[in-house]
């Protein structure tokens, strides 16, 4: 990777980042991208299985979870212990979720590291012992989350906007569903859906593109193909007010407050990143509904609000957050609509967006010194279908977003009369709607 600057509108210098990138499609049918950065003291390696958690089966949610997590437990050549024990002494790990596998090591050891990932990949085992113990560790962290007043206020929300498909439950699934797999159900679930048809794989770090292509080619020359991936269609509910509430007795209400959100590929999503940091995302005290909320108010310590970071594949959320007292409620829901209708109503002024866009300027290249995040960022740039020279054009982008930009994509993406109310306290779900 390589940092420059540029100058943009007379506005100054921009940073502009440069993550090179060369494709392969390897001899299995996996997608491979490879960008060698000389000198890294680090390889990092994500490996991104398409479908995910959307082909868990009804009353096995939290299939695609457990199968990521716990395919570090051991292959069919070797245990837990065999397999850290290759990687350790090169400094190296690997771990996974519902999305598919991910490592990093030393830079002279990414062989080894390549080795062990497509060991997992091809013969994660799953053996029963192992995975019997990690899985009630993590149900004993769900049944704590099932009482927290925080996890359940988050949970309802997703359900809310998102409605009772996969995109609204748990990445986890339910302590019931997680109670139900079985090690069977992980190995029928890596031999179905971990196939090379549907895998990107991503390595960042000081490498030659072309020995990662021929070492992956060999280590994956048994990986056979399996049925393509295809995506059903998603049935979202129309933006409109719900509301819902867990009610528990504390001293505190944890309130979500928003609505369904946006692709990344959106044209609006520079401008409403800065939005963003405008309104409830912004550097210290600057955004203004931690100014309002926390330091006029009072109300609290964590407050904030955001639709950029959320986007993917598919629409993320509008969301705002705020921790508070329950007497406080109905005046914190109501900060949040003000501002949310200010945005809309009035134009930013110059200096409130000159901040909020210098910081987000600012601050934009250093989000990718870690090889781990420039794998990750090729993954999802190729997944989004992002142009390749989307890190030197985004920073560009953000710095010339005008005050009648973010007005404009305010009033194109926020909608104030249809959000989704969630409560978490000594609350009552009947008394909710009125706050709308």
């Amino acid at each position: 990777m390589s940092v420059f600057t540029d100058l943009v509108a007379g506005r100054g210098q921009v940073p502009v980042v440069v993550v090179p990138r060369e494709r392969f499609e390897l001899d299995c049918g996996a997608r491979l991208l490879v960008s060698a950065r000389p000198g890294a003291p680090i390889t990092a390696v994500r490996v991104h299985l398409r479908g995910g958690r959307s082909q868990d089966a009804p009353g096995k949610e939290g299939t695609a979870f457990l199968a990521g997590t716990l395919a570090d437990q051991g292959t069919d050549l070797h245990d837990e212990m065999g397999l850290a024990t290759l990687l350790e002494p090169a400094g190296g790990g690997i771990g996974g979720d519902a999305s598919g596998l991910s490592g990093a090591i030393q830079r002279d050891s990414w062989k080894l590291l390549l080795g062990v990932l497509s060991e997992v990949l091809l013969g994660a085992a799953y053996p029963a012992g192992p995975i019997k113990r990690q899985q009630q560790r993590i149900l004993a962290r769900m049944e704590a989350q099932a009482a927290d007043p925080h996890a359940q206020a988050a949970r309802r929300f997703r359900t809310l906007v998102y409605g009772r498909n996969w995109l609204g439950r748990a990445v986890s699934g339910t302590v019931e569903s997680l109670s139900s797999i079985t090690p069977a159900d992980l190995r029928r679930h890596r031999k179905r859906h971990w196939r090379p048809e549907r895998a990107l794989i991503a390595v960042c770090g000081d490498v030659d593109p072309e020995k990662v292509r021929r070492t992956l080619n060999r280590l994956l020359s048994s990986w056979k193909k399996g049925r393509p991936f295809k995506a059903s269609p998603l049935r979202l509910p129309k933006r409109a007010v719900r509301v819902d509430a867990f009610c528990r007795q504390r001293e505190q209400v944890h309130v979500y407050l928003g609505h369904l959100g946006i692709k990344r590929a959106d044209p609006d999503y520079a401008a409403l990143t800065v939005m963003d940091h405008v309104l409830g995302t912004g550097p210290g005290f600057t955004n203004r509904i931690t100014r309002r909320l926390r330091d006029e108010l009072g109300l609290a310590y964590s407050v904030q609000a955001d639709i950029h970071s959320s986007a993917g594949m598919h629409p993320g959320v509008f969301r705002a957050y705020i921790g508070t007292s329950p007497q406080h409620l109905a005046t914190a829901v109501r900060g949040f609509l003000r501002e949310i209708h200010l945005i809309r109503d009035e134009a930013v002024g110059d200096e409130e967006l000159r901040v909020a866009r210098d910081f987000v300027v600012g601050s934009f290249a250093l989000g990718f010194e870690r090889a781990s995040r420039r794998a990750a960022f090729l993954v999802a740039s190729d997944l989004h279908a992002l142009p390749d020279d989307v890190l030197e054009t985004l920073p560009k982008e953000i710095a010339a977003v005008t005050a009648e930009d973010v007005q404009r994509v305010a009033n194109k993406h926020l909608y104030p009369d249809k959000c989704c109310l969630s409560v978490a306290g000594p609350v009552r779900k009947q008394d909710l709607r009125g706050l709308l």
